[in-house]
């Protein structure tokens, strides 16, 4: 196991959300072990990136933006799904990357026990569904992806420069002129792809 260490969220958001990509994210989750390829990654900043939690400075949810970097930063949205980031910067600065589509490795049974779908291409293709499938709730919220035996990161695959594409953020309705979306070009696994299989 090649364990991501805190030097490498430590870095600038963007940079962290583009190097996530070709990563293995690893769950374990009751005698499984869940594991991807992270293929589609967002960027969030401070107070000056609207669409960002800490754009309004510190609250309750969005103090740990500024905190300890490998953070598991997880909330709830529309009632229905968890959303899964990881706190980035030097602690003290605010940022997270939001883990937007994995490409599922093992644990597919159980992934499509906990989504309730036989589509492969349908466990991991969007970031409620990652959650979803890896069993990823509060419950893991500020689970430390350095030392935790729970859940964390570790080296992947290596993707080439030209498979790496970016665009707008999904879902924002002010920063969309950012580019701050990264994911693998072509990858049926990237959130609005059609899945094949």
């Amino acid at each position: 196991m090649n364990r991501l260490d805190r030097n490498f969220y430590q870095a600038r958001t963007e940079e962290v959300a583009r190097k996530l990509l070709g990563k293995k994210l690893v769950r374990r989750y009751t005698d499984d072990v869940l594991t991807g390829i992270i293929v589609e990654t967002e960027a969030y900043f401070g107070q000056d990136d609207p669409p960002s939690h800490a754009s309004s400075g510190k609250t309750r949810r969005s103090k740990i933006m500024w905190g300890t970097p490998g953070l598991a930063y997880i909330y709830f949205i529309y009632g229905m799904y968890y959303m899964l980031n990881v706190v980035t910067e030097a602690e003290g600065t605010p940022g997270a990357v939001l883990i937007r589509a994995l490409k599922p490795l093992s644990g597919l049974e159980t992934m499509q026990i906990n989504r309730k779908t036989k589509t492969v291409g349908k466990l991991t293709n969007g970031p409620g569904k990652l959650t979803q499938a890896l069993s990823i709730a509060r419950n893991e919220n500020r689970e430390d992806l350095v030392k935790s035996d729970k859940m964390w990161i570790e080296e992947g695959t290596t993707y080439k420069d030209k498979q790496i594409k970016h665009s707008a953020r999904i879902g924002v309705s002010s920063g969309k002129e950012r580019q701050l979306r990264f994911f693998v070009g072509e990858n049926e696994f990237v959130s609005g792809h059609s899945p094949s299989k």
